[in-house]
């Protein structure tokens, strides 16, 4: 019997958000800050797509976009669930408020993510009181049940988020988004604020729990190696625009797209005189409110040519799943890692 083939639990279908520059006394528009930029990608049950560019690359955007924490400028967000087909970026607030116990989200700095005046108890149980569970009772088990399950403490109820660390506050913002018993997860930047042995643990737990859980994650980071350790496969990013996306292994062995050649080369190794090294990229991402025409990364490739420079590459299938935004992938010969 054919194996049908897996739909979909989000497809992210052109998704853009430009913000406004406004100037002078009656704040006209002057321009548009091109955060993201048309972004296309689908996440399949029980995976962990990683979302991955530099500082400024819209990965954070794309997030907050798809759970409509600020407005869609344009595209499609559809969550597909129990045989319902929901667009996120249009539905009405009172659908939102029934679809986002499915949707959830752990923030990247755990300092500021929690409220210094509540306790673990009030923060980790507020989900589930402003969905209905009012039995004070019922709703401090389950919340005991959360921090047994990423690895702290009951007695830690009555505590306030000063008298823990980076890495116990992650624990805490992730018992959080688990509340309400999600679906998916949005895991934006959730290790970089913690120092190494606090990553390995926090992305161990969150492993665990996708799997213990039938968890699905798109999971935001700058650091390949991270990305590598914990995603199926990989999305990079570049001034708001996918640039690559497919399966982890590839991505990492044979790239496809000089930005994500220079990605790998960034990443920390003990080989001073590796030849990945010479593929590192200079200059600084371009200002997405001044985009630059062509291909967007054309300023900073050591490949770029003059159809770079005037035309914009679209995404295209090289292999099945496999997709990249590059004129000239089919001659060039990239180095992975």
């Amino acid at each position: 019997m054919t194996q049908q083939p897996q739909l979909p639990i989000l497809q992210v279908r052109g998704l853009s958000k430009f913000f406004p520059i406004q100037h002078g006394l009656f704040n006209r528009v002057v321009g548009q800050v091109r955060a993201v930029d048309r972004v296309s990608f689908d996440l399949l049950p029980g995976e962990c797509l990683g979302l991955v560019g530099e500082s400024g690359s819209g990965k954070t955007t794309v997030g907050r976009a798809i759970l409509r924490a600020i407005l869609p400028t344009a595209g499609q967000v559809l969550f597909n669930f129990q045989g319902e087909t929901i667009d996120l970026a249009t539905a009405p607030h009172a659908t939102l408020r029934g679809v986002r116990r499915h949707l959830q989200l752990i923030f990247q700095d755990p300092y500021s993510a929690l409220n210094p005046r509540m306790t673990v108890g009030t923060i980790v149980g507020e989900p589930l009181l402003i969905h209905g569970m009012r039995n004070r009772q019922e709703r401090e088990a389950r919340v005991c049940a959360l921090l047994r399950q990423v690895g702290l403490q009951e007695d830690y109820l009555n505590w306030y988020p000063h008298a823990f660390s980076g890495g116990q506050r992650q624990r805490i913002g992730i018992a959080r988004a688990l509340a309400l018993e999600p679906r998916v997860i949005i895991a934006d930047e959730p290790v970089s604020a913690l120092d190494i042995s606090m990553q390995a643990q926090v992305l161990n737990l969150l492993k665990e729990l996708q799997q213990r859980l039938g968890l699905t994650y798109l999971f935001i980071s700058h650091d390949m190696g991270v990305v590598r350790y914990i995603a199926n496969r990989i999305a990079v990013i570049y001034l708001g625009r996918i640039v690559e996306i497919g399966d982890g292994e590839t991505l990492f062995n044979i790239p496809a797209h000089p930005y994500t050649e220079a990605l790998l080369a960034a990443i920390p190794t003990l080989d001073a005189f590796s030849s990945l090294r010479r593929c590192l990229i200079t200059g600084e991402t371009a200002d997405p409110s001044q985009v630059p025409v062509g291909c967007s990364f054309h300023p900073r490739c050591r490949y770029a040519t003059d159809c770079c420079r005037t035309q914009i590459p679209e995404l295209q299938e090289i292999s099945k799943g496999y997709w990249v935004s590059c004129h000239r992938t089919a001659e060039l010969k990239l180095q992975g890692r």
